[in-house]
């Protein structure tokens, strides 16, 4: 589903991705890990057509298609989806409402020559709410909440699970969902990826730590240093780290 082939990324003129190669399929969840400043989260905004960061050489293929000239929105439709590690606060805008519109914009356009996409009918995306959050064991009152305004750090990323609940994409992006998290949101954020996650739906968890890994448990296991993915393994590798830590990874690669 999604294949990442040599990719070399500059940002702001300095090369962050020195050659990364990984492939993830639908039914899989990969686990990428690796000190700060090794280009994880920079993988994961090239990924998603992020401006800032300039593909040098590689390519990014999904579907069998590359996506190097597509625009965000577009990857969004196609079926791609980034969790953000630090989810901006949108005042004023309901969480129902950023979700409605979410939704309405990846619909195709209709064929009027006018550009309008016949939006999600209100009762129609009132149930498909409802049936997620219940699905989530979220609180309905969560819906009526301006968007991350005032949230704490669970609250945050729980709303970008449900995102990830509406939207039902083929390839979904974590980046450090993890971040900031104590035990208990940690868990119930962990919980609600493990419930979305089957065989519709290829999962890339980006995380520091292999604390998310005790819920989350991936397929495949992969170590990223300075911009290359360096080691790859099962689940065991994630715990060999959380063991011995990154010197070792160090000492073997540089």
């Amino acid at each position: 589903m999604l294949e990442i082939r040599d990719l070399h990324v500059n940002v702001e003129g300095r090369e962050i991705l020195q050659g990364v190669s990984l492939t993830v399929n639908k039914g899989e969840v990969h686990a990428l890990m690796g000190p700060n400043g090794s280009g994880k989260s920079t993988l994961a905004y090239t990924l998603m057509g992020h401006p800032k960061y300039e593909v040098t050489a590689g390519d990014i293929l999904f579907k069998g298609q590359s996506i190097l000239d597509m625009p965000p929105d577009e990857r969004s439709r196609a079926g791609m989806f980034l969790a953000f590690q630090y989810p901006v606060a949108i005042p004023g805008v309901s969480v129902a409402n950023f979700l409605r519109t979410a939704l309405n914009a990846r619909l195709p356009k209709n064929g009027d020559g006018d550009g309008a996409r016949k939006g999600i009918s209100i009762p129609q995306f009132r149930k498909m709410l409802k049936d997620k959050m219940a699905l989530l064991e979220m609180d309905p009152s969560f819906a009526g909440r301006y968007l991350n305004e005032g949230f704490s750090g669970g609250e945050k990323k729980r709303a970008e699970i449900l995102q990830l609940a509406m939207l039902e994409p083929e390839i979904a992006i974590l980046d450090e969902t993890d971040s900031g998290l104590d035990i208990d949101a940690l868990r119930i954020v962990a919980n609600g990826v493990n419930t979305l996650a089957g065989p519709q739906m290829g999962v890339l968890v980006i995380t520091h730590y292999q604390r998310l890994l005790n819920y989350i448990k991936p397929h495949f296991v992969h170590v990223m240093l300075n911009g290359r993915i360096v080691e790859s393994g099962d689940a065991d590798l994630a715990l060999h780290l959380e063991e011995r830590g990154y010197d070792w990874i160090r000492e073997k690669h540089e």
